[in-house]
């Protein structure tokens, strides 16, 4: 028999939440989804969670050789398991960490350590730093402010602003509907005896909901025998006119705006905008 409880919470998790509700699962908290997202962080083949190696890589060389200066202090904001930081701290540059993720932390700490790497890494909310001009720069890499309401969004430039020394250089990407257009809205269920979100037999619901000004919402709905839990992934995405006025309206000044941090010319079907910006 069907429970009936359970097609409830089902139903109520299915309509249309407000804008930017996270009452919800957490990836980064839950041990079991949390350890399959740090193995989709450190796969070097699959992107769903950082870049893939080889991206990584072409990006280390373009900011080492057009952007950064030698030997200067960089805050990595959302660092995940220190896949840049490494690479950053090896051609010499000094090197801060943050990420929520107390595994990703863990995970990058261990391997700086192993390879002898003085890189300083730190389990916390970015939005409760409270840096004073530390930072020749400050990069958040992988659209990560495409998860941020406004309001979020705007707390978290203060906080970049406020980290870095006069002049200090912010880069970061975000998505373009482009990219959403490509990918589309979710909707599909299936049934598996394991996987990312359960290591478990279990029921996943995924629905995907468009907002205005190019927001988004994918969601998942997790069933098993301990209950219904919902998962919600936010995307604001940004095109070049609406993240140029967001910037220049927060203390920064565009330097450079690219289709990618590997150093690509931005395009009109582009489907990331990188931004390198100088605090005013």
């Amino acid at each position: 028999m069907i429970d009936e409880n359970i097609i409830n919470q089902i139903k109520e998790f299915s309509k249309k939440p407000s804008l930017f509700n996270k009452k919800c699962g957490n990836i980064w908290t839950e041990e079991y989804i949390a350890n399959q997202m740090l193995k989709a962080h450190i796969d070097p083949n699959f992107d769903g969670a950082s870049r893939r190696a080889v991206i990584i890589n072409k990006t280390i060389d373009f900011l080492t050789r057009n952007v950064l200066k030698e030997n200067s202090s960089i805050l990595d904001l959302g660092c995940g398991p220190g896949l840049y930081d490494e690479k950053l701290c090896q051609r010499g540059y000094k090197v801060t960490g943050i990420d929520f993720s107390i595994n990703s932390i863990n995970y990058a700490k261990n391997s700086a350590e192993k390879q002898g790497l003085n890189i300083k890494y730190k389990c916390n909310n970015f939005f409760e730093l409270n840096y004073s001009e530390e930072f020749d720069t400050v990069m958040q890499i992988y659209g990560e402010i495409n998860t941020f309401s406004d309001s979020e969004r705007s707390k978290f430039f203060n906080i970049v602003k406020n980290s870095l020394k006069p002049n200090g250089l912010f880069i970061f990407d975000v998505s373009t509907p482009t990219l959403r257009k490509k990918c589309g809205l979710k909707k599909n269920w299936y049934v598996g005896n394991s996987g990312f979100w359960r290591d478990k037999i279990h029921l996943v619901l995924e629905n995907g909901f468009q907002y205005d000004n190019d927001i988004w919402l994918d969601q998942y709905i997790v069933a098993d025998n301990n209950g219904v839990q919902v998962y919600r992934n936010w995307f604001h995405d940004y095109t070049v006119k609406t993240i140029s006025e967001i910037i220049q309206n927060s203390g920064f000044k565009i330097i450079n705006i690219l289709g990618n941090l590997t150093g690509e010319i931005l395009k009109e079907d582009s489907e990331w905008i990188a931004i390198i910006a100088q605090k005013k």
